[in-house]
């Protein structure tokens, strides 16, 4: 994570010369650095992952009457309120959709609204949710998706379903140790069978049929053809926060996440990154000796990170949205170092210790 903010520093400073990457690095190292580590200090053991996961749900319960009124009236209440105290984040004029206004909420956009949102599907779900009457249990997660669903973005839709089939296939799957492992390997003949039986390849397949319309699908499709040019055109220094080449009706906005960090700051910028999500998520993934609470916190952990990387492909993270997903990141790697026979408590923390 280090190595991306200081690549993407390099970056900068190759492309746009020293003075005009002074303050987009430092931004970038403050929100990239500032919220990993804000999650690596704060969350260190299975009680804070919790405490973590229960303020969401609250965070999302409290936005959900706000939210629906959005949607129902197009009127956005909380943003009026915040505009006058101080300035805020503009309304972005948000379409209808299905006779609803999408929701934006406090958020930049309401696509990053629905996307926050969801992000606390399988938290709710398998942390919140853990070992507690299942009528309660199923109300606070249908609070989340519907709250997420307000946002009427493909997205947040995209999310919503992709955490939920994970979350059935595990239940459906449970007794069985083998059950991840046939996933993956299903997913793999899923991929293979893309990309020698569909005249698109695999990621070119998942845009096109994972979008609210096939407007947004197929400009989502031009995004990554020119943007991949653009990559391969400026692979190691990328192209900064200048402009991409593209058709001249296209609009500036990239809506893809890993694909724009690659044509910022070149293929290694991106590998970085891709790197550090990995290492945490395949670690976490292979953690051994695990009790029962912990596997179903690192489960939904790994949900939600799963959710993450998928939609990334077809939106953005910007703002709110790309702190979240790096304080998300950071929240789950004290499972990497704990410790089984203190129930879950970082090891030699002595707050925990009698």
């Amino acid at each position: 994570m280090l190595l991306f903010c200081l690549w993407s520093a390099l970056s900068l400073v190759v492309v746009q010369g020293p003075i005009d990457a002074v303050q987009p690095a430092g931004i970038l190292f403050v929100e990239t650095m500032g919220a990993y580590l804000v999650a690596r200090c704060y969350i260190r053991n299975a009680d804070d992952f919790f405490n973590m996961a229960r303020m969401l749900f609250w965070i999302v319960a409290l936005l959900f009457p706000f939210a629906l009124l959005e949607a129902m009236t197009g009127r956005n209440v909380l943003l009026e309120f915040f505009a006058a105290i101080l300035p805020s984040y503009p309304d972005a004029g948000n379409d209808m959709r299905a006779g609803l206004r999408r929701a934006q909420v406090v958020f930049e956009h309401a696509i990053l609204f629905g996307i926050c949102a969801a992000s606390a599907l399988a938290l709710t779900h398998l942390v919140v949710g853990y070992r507690i009457p299942l009528f309660q249990r199923w109300l606070k997660t249908g609070l989340v998706g519907a709250t997420a669903l307000l946002s009427l973005s493909s997205a947040p839709i995209a999310a919503v379903a992709v955490q939920a089939a994970l979350m059935m296939w595990g239940a459906l799957f449970r007794k069985s140790p083998y059950c991840w492992r046939f996933l993956w390997c299903l997913f793999l003949a899923t991929y293979l069978a893309i990309a020698f039986g569909s005249n698109q390849t695999p990621i070119q397949f998942y845009i096109s049929h994972f979008t609210f319309d096939p407007h947004t699908g197929w400009h989502r499709l031009l995004i990554w053809e020119f943007g991949s040019a653009s990559v391969l055109n400026h692979p190691l220094f990328g192209i900064g926060f200048g402009d991409w080449a593209r058709s001249s009706w296209m609009s500036t906005s990239v809506d893809m996440f890993w694909l724009l960090i690659t044509m910022r700051f070149g293929i290694p910028g991106g590998l970085l990154l891709a790197l550090s999500f990995f290492a945490v998520f395949l670690g976490v993934s292979f953690r051994k000796g695990l009790d029962e609470r912990l596997v179903a916190y690192r489960t939904a952990y790994l949900i939600v990170m799963m959710a993450f990387f998928l939609v990334g492909w077809t939106v953005h993270y910007w703002g709110t949205a790309y702190l979240w997903f790096i304080f998300l990141l950071g929240s789950g790697v004290w499972l990497l170092d704990v410790r089984i026979d203190d129930g879950g408590k970082r090891q030699g923390d002595r707050t925990w210790r009698g």
